[in-house]
């Protein structure tokens, strides 16, 4: 009767494992531009799903990013997104560009959660007008040229909701004698380098070329945010308080804080919940996948997939993840 019944539990088990692995996906992600890093997250996500389910396929199709992306997941009209910790706090909370709340969205799981808004100052300026921190720059009122991310993006939001909360308004800078600029990444280095504007504020991981370049060319000096400043900051927008070590930039001796911007990949809750289950455990299982899609991936610990409250988990991808013990 022993043999018998371990004959049988291995049956059983051998007939799940051919179940799963019979089972094959063919879905589309929904990123951002057809470079970039969401572009390297879509490879990933596609090759933890080839590892888990042989013969599946994960499309990446490009979007106007992460707000785009909710609404074409909450309507039906893609599969997967992947949106910032941020937009959707504002898209649950029905702020703009959404008419009303958004809850049919479900978090599959956490991709990232270390882009930190970073605000960069010319050395030279800084020094003239006395500014040390960012809170700083309410004091000096100095005539200062920012450049922010173009309207409409996240870390553009994220960054007008910082200088609102040390009591600056944009129309403020202005009247200083300053001016707000609207640029790409890549655009922002550039005026920097070219000395068109005085500061930028972007939400990007540490390191990324266009400040390692900047800071090659015009001194820099990373403006440190205070805690409350954070604190709100962080409560009102669901990003979440970072700490740029020192020495990240060799013009940046000190620790830094500021607060950082994280990305989930969703989906919507009328998903399957054995899909929903099946993706959770492809990327937990091969999140090799993920750690090899950027340098800033590799120490990415698996505690990270679960670590966001802003939306409900798709209950299959609850379910593994308390099974895999992820999720109390």
């Amino acid at each position: 009767m022993r043999i018998l019944r371990v004959f049988v539990a291995g049956l059983a088990l051998s007939l799940t494992c051919a179940g799963a692995f019979a089972r094959t996906y063919d879905l589309t992600l929904s990123g951002a531009s057809p470079s970039g890093l969401w572009t390297l997250l879509g490879v990933g996500i596609d090759g933890a799903v080839k590892a888990a389910f042989p013969g599946s396929t994960i499309t990446y199709q490009t979007s106007g990013g992460g707000f785009a992306n909710i609404a074409l997941v909450d309507q039906g009209k893609a599969p997967l997104g992947i949106a910032h910790d941020a937009e959707l706090r504002i898209a649950v909370q029905g702020g703009k560009p959404f008419s009303k709340p958004v809850t049919g969205l479900r978090a599959i799981a956490v991709l990232y959660d270390w882009a930190p808004m970073q605000m960069l100052m010319s050395k030279s300026f800084a020094d003239a007008h006395g500014i040390r921190s960012f809170e700083d720059i309410a004091k000096q009122k100095p005539p200062l040229r920012i450049a922010l991310n173009k309207r409409g993006n996240i870390t553009e939001y994220v960054a007008v909701k910082m200088l609102n909360a040390i009591g600056v308004q944009l129309a403020d800078i202005e009247k200083w004698g300053g001016a707000v600029v609207y640029a790409a990444s890549d655009e922002q280095g550039d005026l920097m380098k070219d000395k068109r504007i005085d500061m930028f504020a972007n939400g990007v991981f540490v390191r990324t070329n266009f400040i390692l370049q900047a800071g090659q060319s015009v001194p820099l000096a990373l403006l440190p945010v205070s805690e409350p400043v954070v604190k709100r900051v962080s409560e009102e927008l669901g990003v979440h308080p970072f700490l740029v070590k020192g020495g990240s930039y060799d013009w940046q001796p000190n620790d830094v804080a500021t607060v950082a911007l994280g990305a989930v990949l969703i989906a919507n809750e009328k998903m399957d919940e054995q899909t929903a289950y099946d993706l959770a455990r492809a990327l937990h299982q091969h999140i090799d996948k993920l750690r090899a899609v950027h340098g800033s991936f590799k120490a990415m610990p698996v505690e990270l997939l679960v670590s966001q409250h802003i939306i409900p988990f798709h209950k299959g991808a609850e379910r593994y993840f308390r099974e895999a013990g992820l999720i109390k």
